[in-house]
């Protein structure tokens, strides 16, 4: 619908775009965009008060989206009552050019409909007469700052500011200068003013709070969004789930769950509220009432995509239940490829490959190119005709428009080369790709060099909340180990691997660096960690932290100030190890600029870790990956034992994916990476593998 309406806007048909905007706005009250579309066809059509109102709504229902403020403050200085004036203004000049106030209203009507050439014809007239007046100043600062000159804008909109500092307009005006040039303390301080001036700008309250909390003041983001919130008129849903966000950080976890819970049953369609609700359901275990709430949502919208993502994602991957889910979202949504997708990969979770190869090619008959699908193809290519994977890739690659895309598919032709049997070429080919991406990526972290004497380890004391860390080297496969885990019910936190980590000092390898060196105490540093559970859900210090970074450095937080903290160490023969990290990359974007150099990191790396299980430095289980797809249950038990576990649930092998290279499929790849494996042969003894 969006769409519709823009294109009628573009061809001029006002009153089509009218139509179209207010159904929208009909068929979803809480939709921003179809809001903000409203006000533009309506502007456009002449009804300035139907303008005015669907802007200031729009604003309401997206309370932190800049760009609508600043949308709204061009139809602001378009009010006034200025449109049905525009003739009369018009007729002005004719009769006295020298008419200041004229050539100013026009030009503020310009800014309002986007006409900035206009507005700065005008406004050079204006300056003709008073070239110093405040607002003669403030057009060619707001055209400015349309026009992405910020350093301009700002230096005339400031000036005119302390020309008329309670003009709220102008005020408007120097607050989107500041926030354009990254200046948040200043544009905080022009839109308090503006608010003081008037109530009727209450609704950038909102815009108020996400400069707030960019600058990390979450009491005072959630003190500013107060006033909209005690108002039933503007206590939006997405205002509740900007309060509850808010809410959470301060640690008010109840008031958060419960605004959250009215913003989704209010609007299900709003997928932040969705996410930021499902995110608790998991931390917090809630499956049941995830499910009750998802099934509610859906009954009121059942054609809403994100709402049966979610619905699946409370599903067993492996279990009946999911694709008796998935078949209800192709009934709702007939013609979804998502859906089409997720019964994909539902049938390939139950081990129903013959079914998923048939759904995926009905995929990509009606998008060539789909990535989840054309790898599905691949994969039963690989599996019954390898030569004729190898042609596919490279179609794939000599059609594909975007640079990005042929480099990822250079991963898959390795593959498809490695399943044929052509090892030297699929070495080729991996390193050739993984030298290219490199200088995107991250660089490989050094060690700290860390060692002992490490502290005296504490003793356990009883009722200590019991804590694990899991961690495993790209290609290790850790993922499967997070999967039993938490498939299992246990709270494992996979976290920091999200867009929103948690900000403890566990996240950043600088601060492990500072408490190598000794310029981080490490009390503070588990007193960091500690503090930031609350916000990740863990309500009763009970977690199993997922972390990116291993450093032995970290033992000296452990052994005094955590001696019941379990470490968990992923591992498999180094050499499998870096031939998947080759093939398929790492959960952490590491670069590898040869696979030497990433051979001769990953050894140092795992130096620490022979350390740790040689000497006991602390409590902790060598995970082996190797055989996860030959022996799940064997797999499971290792993982529950080294939680301390009696029993833990084994999850069918379907759950971990294809396995991509079986134990020993280095060898194959003796000779082409022979020096990168010769700088791993002494670590992979001393953890137990043979030689060759």
């Amino acid at each position: 619908m969006h769409a519709r309406i823009l294109d009628a806007l573009r061809r001029g048909a006002h009153a089509e775009a009218l139509s179209l905007a207010r159904l929208a706005v009909a068929e979803t009250p809480q939709d921003a965009q179809a809001h903000a579309l409203l006000a533009h066809a309506a502007r456009a059509s002449g009804d300035a008060a139907t303008a005015s109102s669907a802007i200031s709504r729009a604003v309401l229902l997206a309370p932190d989206d800049a760009g609508l403020h600043f949308q709204r403050a061009g139809f602001l200085l378009g009010e006034r009552k200025l449109n049905e004036a525009q003739a009369a203004l018009g007729r002005t000049l004719d009769l006295d050019p020298n008419r200041f106030d004229a050539y100013i209203a026009q030009a503020q009507i310009a800014v309002g409909r986007g006409d900035y050439d206009e507005a700065e014809r005008l406004q050079r007239m204006a300056a003709r007469i008073a070239p110093d007046h405040p607002w003669t100043k403030t057009i060619a600062g707001i055209v400015a700052s349309f026009r992405g000159d910020g350093a301009r804008a700002q230096s005339l909109l400031t000036q005119a500011s302390a020309q008329a500092p309670d003009d709220a307009q102008v005020l408007y005006a120097l607050g989107f200068a500041h926030l354009k040039q990254g200046q948040l303390g200043f544009a905080e301080q022009a839109f308090r003013r503006v608010i003081e001036l008037g109530p009727n700008a209450n609704a950038l309250r909102g815009l108020l709070a996400d400069l707030l909390l960019q600058q990390q003041r979450p009491a005072e983001a959630r003190e500013a969004l107060q006033p909209l919130l005690d108002d039933a008129q503007t206590a939006t849903p997405a205002l509740k789930r900007m309060t509850a966000e808010l809410e959470w950080m301060l640690g008010r976890h109840d008031t958060s769950i419960a605004l959250l819970r009215e913003a989704f049953r209010e609007d299900p369609r709003d997928p932040r509220t969705a996410s930021a609700l499902a995110k608790i359901w998991r931390h917090t275990g809630a499956m049941d009432e995830a499910r009750e709430a998802l099934e509610a949502a859906l009954a009121a919208a059942p054609t809403t995509r994100h709402l049966w993502q979610l619905r699946m994602a409370f599903e067993p991957e492996a279990g009946a239940g999911a694709l008796t889910t998935v078949e209800r979202w192709l009934t709702a949504m007939p013609d979804d490829l998502d859906a089409l997708d997720a019964k994909m990969h539902a049938l390939e979770a139950v081990g129903r490959r013959d079914d998923s190869v048939a759904v995926a090619k009905r995929i990509v008959e009606r998008e060539p190119g789909r990535a989840s699908a054309e790898l599905r193809v691949l994969d039963a290519l690989l599996r019954d005709d390898p030569p004729a994977a190898v042609e596919r890739v490279q179609g794939l690659i000599a059609k594909a428009e975007d640079p990005r895309a042929k480099q990822n598919l250079l991963s898959w032709l390795g593959y498809a080369q490695d399943r044929a049997g052509r090892y030297a070429d699929a070495a080729a080919t991996w390193q050739a790709h993984s030298a290219a991406d490199a200088s995107a990526r991250w660089p490989l972290l050094p060690a700290t060099g860390a060692q002992a004497p490490w502290p005296e380890a504490a003793p356990m004391l009883p009722g200590r909340p019991p804590v694990a860390y899991l961690y495993g080297l790209p290609g290790s496969r850790v993922e499967q180990v997070a999967t039993v885990i938490s498939q299992a019910g246990y709270p494992l936190r996979a976290d920091r691997f999200d867009a929103d980590a948690p900000r403890d000092p566990l996240q950043n390898p600088d601060r492990i660096q500072a408490l190598a060196d000794g310029s981080l105490s490490p009390e503070f540093f588990v007193e960091q960690w500690r503090a930031a559970l609350p916000a990740r859900g863990v309500h009763d210090g009970i977690v199993i932290d997922w972390l990116p970074y291993w450093d032995n450095a970290l033992l000296k937080v452990t052994r005094p100030l955590q001696p019941e903290a379990i470490l968990l160490f992923a591992i498999r023969d180094p050499r499998d190890m870096l031939l998947e990290w080759l093939a398929f990359g790492s959960r952490v974007p590491y670069g590898i600029a040869s696979a030497h150099v990433a051979a001769a990191w990953m050894a140092q790396q795992l130096k620490q870790t022979i350390e740790i299980d040689r000497d006991a430095l602390q409590p902790h289980r060598l995970i082996r990956t190797d055989h996860a797809y030959a022996d799940p249950e064997a797999f499971a038990a290792d993982i529950g034992s080294g939680l301390g576990l009696e029993e833990i649930r084994v999850i069918p092998r379907e759950a971990f994916g294809p396995e991509r290279f079986p134990y020993g499929h280095w060898r194959h790849y003796a000779k082409p990476l022979a020096d990168a494996f010769a700088a791993l042969s002494d670590v992979a003894q001393k953890l137990g593998y043979p030689a060759v």
